[in-house]
């Protein structure tokens, strides 16, 4: 797994406290809190009785003393969570957050009332104190994430629903800064669609570390057969799929090959790749570097063909939001004449992980050129039938930005008699998709996996991480 790419996540907690409200409610919420965000696994950290009242945020000096513990723990925070148990001082919480000096995604939550509960000694108010909260934090340029109900129960399952998918933005969030790309090889000569613009990245605080092939085939010709991490990458090639078919020097070629691109991966930091997958290598070592790609996008370090460094990019941020391996494929074929469906198809890179019955094979379009006995490597597989995330970055230099398109379909499980990688998949309004992606010069390729967080990525990266995302068949 990526570096960055983190499992559990610490959420700063802020419990926000109004004087002239029932103060016993800030006490019942901290209570509550630690029992939700413990089941959820999520780590906390949160004010207590003694650094202030009864542990809520009422006064500046409260919004101090919450903001110095925050920054204490800044390295560790992945999200500021902000609970309304009554109205909440808007001023207090919104000065805890821009003091804390925290750049993370804020979620407000706002308890709902009873009816039964309107009383002075027992309303909250909650519902009018959180958009008195939104109005301030906005003032301040702080962005911030709403609840899916205005106000719901701390304890109830449409919060931590929110909450979980709340997990994911951050994670996605926290994963995107600082990522370093590697590119390995030149971007096969006639492919102009996967040009990018490295200056775009590093102005979104992504790095691009390049590595010639040259410097690869010397790395490859050092190892021998008997290395004992050669063997341990030959072990995962066959536990990835099927290798019946493929000699056995062609096997450890292929292993050799992953030890390079591992070793220079973890020297360098790398947290994706996107490799020269033809025709270089297979003129040169004779293989396909595909099961390689396939290995490493299961492992969430995810792997894009063509050199399509934004199509890594792509691929990495499915991958970190949902912790689910994803996949590059060219949009590639119409299925007969249903307009609602298409083929999406590489030659063989998936995660095996998203395939039914993964094969090694050969790569026999690129073998039209090369030879079919020097393209081995190749996976063959169907994608499994579920949900589906699409997402693409890209990077337009006539506008100076990072652009990018989300949705979700399914994959269906309808017959196709095809090689490679493939999966048909069904996406409402899929010729309004298509015309969008071209008349926006967005290229050929899209990352996609079994997920339906198209919610999470246009969040984030149109609210935290300021890029443009269209969002094909918006809710």
């Amino acid at each position: 797994m990526s570096r960055k790419i983190v499992e559990r996540l610490t959420f700063a907690v802020i419990v926000g406290n109004r004087g002239f409200f029932p103060s016993y409610l800030v006490a019942e919420a901290r209570r509550d809190a630690l029992d939700v965000f413990g089941r959820l696994g999520i780590n906390t950290v949160m004010l207590d009785e003694q650094q202030t009242k009864l542990g809520g945020v009422e006064t500046w000096q409260d919004a101090k003393t919450c903001a110095d513990l925050f920054r204490r723990h800044r390295d560790d925070i992945h999200g500021i969570v902000v609970l309304l148990p009554n109205f909440g001082d808007e001023k207090a919480v919104a000065d805890a957050i821009r003091l804390s000096g925290l750049t993370v995604p804020v979620l407000i939550q706002a308890e709902q009332d009873s009816l039964d509960k309107m009383g002075l000694a027992t309303r909250r108010d909650s519902f009018c104190g959180k958009i008195s909260l939104c109005n301030n934090l906005r003032q301040c340029g702080i962005p911030f994430t709403l609840t899916g109900r205005h106000v719901c129960a701390l304890t109830g399952e449409p919060f931590a629903r929110d909450l979980r998918q709340f997990t994911q933005l951050c994670r996605l969030v926290h994963a995107m800064k600082g990522v370093r790309i590697g590119a390995i090889g030149a971007r096969p000569a006639a492919f102009n669609t996967v040009r990018y613009s490295e200056k775009l990245l590093e102005r979104m605080g992504v790095s691009v570390e390049t590595l010639d092939l040259s410097e690869v085939f010397t790395r490859v010709g050092h190892l021998s057969d008997q290395d004992l991490r050669v063997g341990e990458k030959l072990g995962l090639l066959k536990e990835n799929a099927d290798t019946a078919a493929i000699p056995a020097d062609k096997l450890h070629t292929m292993a050799k090959l992953f030890v390079v691109i591992s070793e220079w991966v973890l020297a360098n930091d790398i947290d994706t790749t996107a490799i020269q997958c033809w025709t270089s290598l297979q003129e040169n070592l004779g293989i396909n570097v595909c099961s390689i790609m396939s290995v490493m996008s299961g492992q969430l370090m995810p792997s894009a063909c063509e050199v399509d460094v934004m199509g890594a990019l792509s691929m990495y941020a499915l991958a970190s939001s949902t912790l689910s391996p994803a996949s590059i494929a060219d949009w590639n074929n119409n299925f007969g004449d249903e307009q609602d469906k298409c083929v999406l198809f590489h030659c063989g890179n998936f995660p095996s992980e998203s395939l039914e019955n993964p094969v090694m094979g050969t790569a026999d379009i690129i073998g039209t050129t090369v030879g079919c006995e020097n393209t081995c490597g190749a996976v063959h597989g169907r994608m499994k039938a579920g949900p589906l995330t699409y997402f693409r970055l890209s990077s337009d230099e006539f506008t100076g930005k990072v652009k990018a398109y989300v949705g979700e379909g399914t994959v269906v499980d309808d017959p196709l008699d095809t090689v490679g990688c493939r999966a048909v998949v069904q996406i409402p309004a899929m010729e309004p998709l298509l015309r969008y992606i071209c008349e926006e010069g967005f290229e050929h390729h899209v990352a996609m996996n079994h997920s339906a967080s198209a919610a999470v990525l246009h969040e984030a990266f149109t609210k935290y991480l300021g890029v443009e995302c269209y969002w094909h068949e918006k809710p």
